[in-house]
């Protein structure tokens, strides 16, 4: 699992391309529940649950509106 600590410092395109991950990762759980597939550990959104996945997307949409 990536260490997000560093994420205010992120260039736009990378933090989209984590919302539209994001976004793929909490369509994912609300078609399956918890029988979600396991990602790849060398995913950056490995080992996040659905809340995880839920508050790390309101503060990349967060930091995505305030860099406009």
């Amino acid at each position: 699992m990536e260490n997000f600590n560093d994420i205010a410092d992120w260039k736009p395109k990378k933090l989209r391309t984590l919302r539209n991950n994001l976004n793929n990762r909490l369509a994912s759980f609300k078609t399956s529940g918890e029988k979600a597939k396991d990602l790849q550990k060398g995913n950056k959104l490995s080992g996040l649950g659905e809340t995880e996945c839920q508050t790390l997307l309101k503060q990349v949409t967060t930091l995505l509106k305030n860099q406009k």
